[in-house]
C-alpha cells in the first residue's frame, strides 16, 4: 500500500534552485531530482568515495566495503523503499548517494581529529561539509560554483537525521543562503534515506566483521535479532556452509528491518492524519521509522556493533594512526599554509586558512592523505592485514 500521493515530493513543485536553469536541453528530458541524481553520480566527491574508509582502512583484499560500495547499497535499499511508499524514488536515490560525501579520509576517526585539529575556528563535521561541497566546492559549472541542485535535495541532506537546532558553522553557512528550515522535519524521502542508511550498515557492517576475524560469530548470536535471524536459517539450511549461511542471515535482515520500516511509516502516516508534504515538515516527529520492538532491537545491536566491532581492540591502533595522519596534516597546513595547493589560497585571515586546510584535508582520500603525510611529516605505519 503507498501513501497519499501529495505526500511525496514533487518535482514540478520544486522550490528550485539557487541559480536558475532551464529543465530542458541537450542533456536529456530528465526531471529536477533526476538531474540532482545525476549530478551527484557525475561528481569528483562521489568518486573519491572510493577510496574512503567504512569501517577498514586498508582493508585486507578487495570485498570489504568502502565509502561509494556503502552509499551504493543505501541507495538500493532506500530506492526499493520509496517505491514501495509511492514516495519520490528519484529524490531519495539522491539523498543516499550523496550523505557521506563530506566524510574525511579514514571515515569517523578521521572526522574526529578534524574536528579536534580545528576545534578554535569551528571544527568540522562530515554532514555540513557534505552540504558545503555541493554548493561551493564542486565546480563543473561555468556559471556558479557547487553542482547548483534543487532545495529539496539540499534540504533532506542538511536534516536527514531530523532538524538541527546548532548547525556547525559549514551547514549554518548554507542555511543563512538557501533558508532550509533546520528546524523542522524534511520529507519522508530524507527520512527513508536515514533509515536506509542504518539498515545497510548494521547489516554489512556484520559480514565485514565477520569476514576480517574481528566480530565474534558466538557473541553476535546472543543478539536477540541476530539469533532469531540464525535459528531459522538453521532449520532451513542446517548443512549449508558457514560463509552462506551468513550471507542469508544479512539478507534475511535487511528484509526484515525493511518490511518492518514499511508497515510502521504507513502506521504513523495514518495516526498522523498526514495527507501532504507541508504534513510530514509540521508533524513535529518523524514519520518514517521502525517500530518499537524493533527499534529497541536494533539500537541493541549497534551497541553491540561499538563495543565488538568499531571499538574492537585489533581495530584500535589502526585508529589512533588514522588520527595522527590526520591531525599532523592538518597541523602542518595550518602552520605553513603555502604547503597547500594554489587553488586553496582563498583568503589570508586566520579564519579562511583554517577553513582552506578543513576543505583540503577532507577532501583527501585515504591513499593521498597517507602520500601527504609521507611527504611533509614522515612515514605512516598502518596493517595491511589485521
Amino acid at each position: 500500500m503507498t501513501l497519499p500521493p501529495a505526500i511525496a515530493a514533487q518535482p514540478s513543485t520544486s522550490r528550485g534552485r539557487l541559480h536558475a536553469e532551464p529543465d530542458s536541453g541537450p542533456r536529456g528530458p530528465r526531471d529536477a531530482f533526476q538531474r540532482d541524481r545525476d549530478r551527484i553520480v557525475h561528481s569528483v566527491a562521489f568518486r573519491r568515495l572510493r577510496h574512503k574508509t567504512q569501517v577498514f582502512v586498508a582493508p585486507d583484499g578487495d570485498h570489504y566495503r568502502v565509502r561509494l560500495t556503502h552509499s551504493i547499497e543505501v541507495a538500493q535499499i532506500g530506492r526499493t523503499i520509496a517505491r514501495a511508499l509511492g514516495l519520490n524514488e528519484d529524490l531519495t536515490e539522491a539523498l543516499c548517494l550523496a550523505h557521506d560525501l563530506g566524510h574525511p579520509p579514514f571515515g569517523h576517526a578521521g572526522e574526529d581529529a578534524l574536528d579536534d585539529a580545528l576545534r578554535t575556528k569551528g571544527g568540522f563535521d562530515h554532514n555540513g561539509h557534505t552540504l558545503r561541497l555541493l554548493t561551493r566546492l564542486e565546480t563543473p559549472y561555468a556559471e556558479f560554483d557547487g553542482l547548483n541542485l534543487s532545495w529539496e535535495t539540499l534540504e533532506g541532506l542538511a536534516k536527514h537525521n531530523g532538524p538541527v537546532a546548532q548547525p556547525k558553522w559549514a551547514l549554518a553557512e548554507v542555511d543563512r543562503e538557501l533558508g532550509l528550515e533546520l528546524g523542522a522535519w524534511p520529507s519522508l524521502e530524507a527520512q527513508v534515506a536515514a533509515l536506509a542508511d542504518d539498515i545497510a550498515y548494521d547489516n554489512h557492517d556484520i559480514d565485514d566483521g565477520l569476514r576480517a576475524g574481528i566480530l565474534p560469530l558466538g557473541a553476535l548470536l546472543e543478539q536477540p535479532f541476530v539469533a532469531r535471524h540464525w535459528e531459522a536459517i538453521e532449520r532451513r539450511w542446517p548443512d549449508l556452509p558457514l560463509d552462506r549461511k551468513v550471507k542469508a542471515l544479512v539478507r534475511d535482515q535487511i528484509g526484515t528491518m525493511a518490511g518492518d520500516l514499511l508497515a510502521e511509516t504507513r502506521r504513523r502516516v495514518a495516526e498522523a492524519g498526514a495527507e501532504t508534504l507541508e504534513d510530514v515538515r509540521s508533524a513535529g516527529r518523524p514519520l518514517a521509522g521502525f517500530s518499537g520492538g524493533l527499534a529497541d532491537e536494533e539500537r541493541g545491536l549497534k551497541r553491540f556493533l561499538h563495543a565488538n566491532l568499531y571499538n574492537a581492540p585489533p581495530l584500535q591502533p589502526v585508529r589512533a594512526e588514522a588520527q595522527r595522519v590526520v591531525t599532523n596534516l592538518a597541523d602542518a597546513y595550518l602552520a605553513n599554509p603555502r604547503l597547500l595547493p594554489d587553488a586553496w589560497h582563498r583568503g589570508d585571515d586566520d579564519l579562511s586558512t583554517a577553513r582552506n586546510v578543513a576543505d583540503y584535508v577532507a577532501g583527501m582520500t585515504d591513499p593521498f592523505a597517507i602520500k601527504r603525510h609521507e611527504a611533509l611529516v614522515g612515514p605512516v605505519s598502518l596493517p595491511e592485514k589485521f
